[in-house]
C-alpha cells in the first residue's frame, strides 16, 4: 500500500509541478531579464526548457488576453479618459504618443545596418499611446531601429480605425471652437497634424510659456510607461538574445498586456471614479460612432487627420483655455 501511495505521489508530482516550473522558469526570465540557463540553479530546468516555455508562454498571453487588454478604448473608456484630460486642462485629449528602441543583441549581421539607428546598434522600436494611469492602449512594434518616430508614425495603425470610420468622434470644444476629433500629446518631431499637440519651442510669453511647461508635464506620462514598463519586465530593458523576430514581437506585447494587468489591479478606484457632473458645464464633450462608407469620405477623413491649420488652431485654443484657467496672470 505504501509503495503503491508513493508510486501516486511521484505520478502526481510530475504531472502537476512541471507546468508550473515552466511558467515560473519564464516569468522570471521576463522579469529579471536573465538568460535561460541561469534559471537552473533555481528552478532545475534545462536551458533549452526554459527558452521553450518563455516562447509558449508569451504565445499563450498574446492569444488569449489580446483582446482585453489591448483594446481600443470603448465608450466609458473615452469619458473617463476626455474627464481626465478636461480636469488637466487639456480638453480633447486621448493620451501621450511616443516611441522608444529596444536593442537587438543577436539580430542577423546582414541585418545590422537596416536595423542599426542614432545609437549605432540594432535596435527595434515600440510605439504606444498611453494615458495618465499609464494604461498602453495602443502599441505597434517590430520596424527597424534605422527609422525615426515620423516613419515610424507613416507605418502605424494608430489612425485606421479612424480614417476607417470605427473609431468614436468625439466633440469638444475649446475657447469658442467646435472640434470633432480627439488628439495626442506628443513631442516636436511629429508632424503638425489636427491629432497631435505639440509643445512650443522658444516659447515668448507668459501664455506660450505656461501652455509649453504644461504640455511637456501631460506628456510625461507615455515617458512614465515605459520607464515602468522596463522596470517590471527587465528583458525590455536589457538587450533581446532571441534571434526570431516573431518571437521579439511575442515577448513584447505579452509584457505590455501584463502591464495592463497590473495597472488594471492596483488602479485606486476613487482616483478614476470621476463625478462627471462636477466637470464644468460650458464644456462639451460627446461621442458619437459614424462609419465611413465611401471613398470620398475616407480620403475626407484623412485629410482632416493631417490638417495644419486645425492643428494650429487648436495650439492656439488651447494656449488661451490653459492661461485661463491660470488666471490670466
Amino acid at each position: 500500500m505504501i509503495h503503491t501511495l508513493s508510486k501516486r505521489g511521484m505520478l502526481l508530482e510530475l504531472s502537476v509541478y512541471p507546468p508550473l516550473k515552466k511558467k515560473t522558469a519564464a516569468l522570471r526570465m521576463l522579469t529579471y531579464g536573465v538568460p535561460a540557463d541561469s534559471v537552473d540553479d533555481y528552478i532545475r530546468i534545462g536551458e533549452s526548457t526554459s527558452i521553450e516555455s518563455l516562447k509558449r508562454f508569451v504565445k499563450a498571453v498574446v492569444a488569449i488576453f489580446s483582446n482585453e487588454y489591448l483594446r481600443s478604448p470603448n465608450n466609458n473608456d473615452i469619458a473617463r479618459l476626455l474627464a481626465i484630460g478636461e480636469s488637466r486642462g487639456f480638453p480633447g485629449m486621448l493620451g501621450s504618443l511616443d516611441c522608444m528602441h529596444w536593442k537587438w543583441k543577436n539580430c542577423p549581421t546582414a541585418w545590422h545596418g537596416m536595423y542599426s539607428g542614432h545609437i549605432h546598434e540594432p535596435t527595434i522600436i515600440l510605439e504606444v499611446v498611453a494615458s495618465y494611469d499609464l494604461w498602453i492602449w495602443h502599441s505597434f512594434f517590430g520596424l527597424p531601429g534605422s527609422l525615426n518616430d515620423i516613419n515610424v508614425l507613416e507605418r502605424s495603425t494608430i489612425f485606421n480605425e479612424r480614417a476607417e470610420g470605427r473609431a468614436p468622434s468625439v466633440n469638444y470644444s475649446v475657447n469658442g471652437h467646435e472640434y470633432t476629433m480627439g488628439y495626442y500629446l506628443a513631442d516636436g518631431i511629429y508632424p503638425s497634424w489636427s491629432t497631435f499637440v505639440k509643445t512650443i519651442p522658444c516659447p515668448q510669453g507668459n501664455k506660450k510659456k505656461h501652455f509649453a511647461a504644461a504640455q511637456e508635464s501631460a506628456r510625461k506620462d507615455v515617458e512614465r510607461a515605459f520607464g515602468v514598463l522596463q522596470a517590471r519586465f527587465a528583458i525590455v530593458r536589457g538587450p533581446a538574445r532571441f534571434w526570431d523576430h516573431k518571437v521579439l514581437k511575442n515577448i513584447m506585447i505579452a509584457c505590455i498586456i501584463m502591464h495592463n494587468m497590473i495597472v488594471e489591479d492596483e488602479r485606486d478606484a476613487s482616483q478614476i471614479d470621476f463625478t462627471y457632473d462636477a466637470i464644468d458645464e460650458s464644456s462639451t464633450i460627446s461621442i458619437s460612432h459614424e462609419h465611413t462608407l465611401e471613398l470620398a469620405q475616407f480620403m475626407q477623413t484623412h485629410y482632416d487627420i493631417r490638417n495644419i491649420n486645425s492643428h494650429c488652431q487648436l495650439q492656439s485654443d488651447l494656449v488661451e483655455h490653459l492661461w485661463q484657467l491660470h488666471g490670466g496672470q
